[in-house]
């Protein structure tokens, strides 16, 4: 969550938490959250080692409430920064809900 939605609203920091665990919830992913976040390719702050910093307190609350289940993104699979990603496939997603800098898509 730090990783990747650092200076995002809480409502998209806890959107973020929610799509892992609506990847592991999924049969096209692995059925662990280690598993959906390390899954090669998957996310760029995995790669460049921005998971391994530490989470301030407001990223490790907002994965709290998602684990509760709570789920801004409305249930995506996906999400991304429009202004920071070429990607095509991703951009063809269909898009469930912005909040923030990020696009939440299915």
């Amino acid at each position: 969550v730090m990783a990747e939605a650092q200076g995002e609203p809480y409502d998209g920091q806890v959107a973020v938490a929610a799509v892992i665990l609506n990847r592991v919830n999924h049969p096209e992913f692995p059925n662990t959250i280690p598993g959906v976040v390390y899954e090669p390719l998957a996310f760029s702050v995995v790669a460049n080692g921005q998971v391994n910093k530490p989470a301030n307190a407001t990223a490790v609350q907002a994965a709290h409430d998602a684990l509760n289940g709570l789920d801004p993104s409305g249930g995506a699979l996906y999400f991304y920064n429009p202004a920071k990603t070429r990607s095509a496939w991703i951009r063809s997603r269909v898009v469930v809900r912005a909040i923030g800098d990020h696009i939440f898509a299915s």
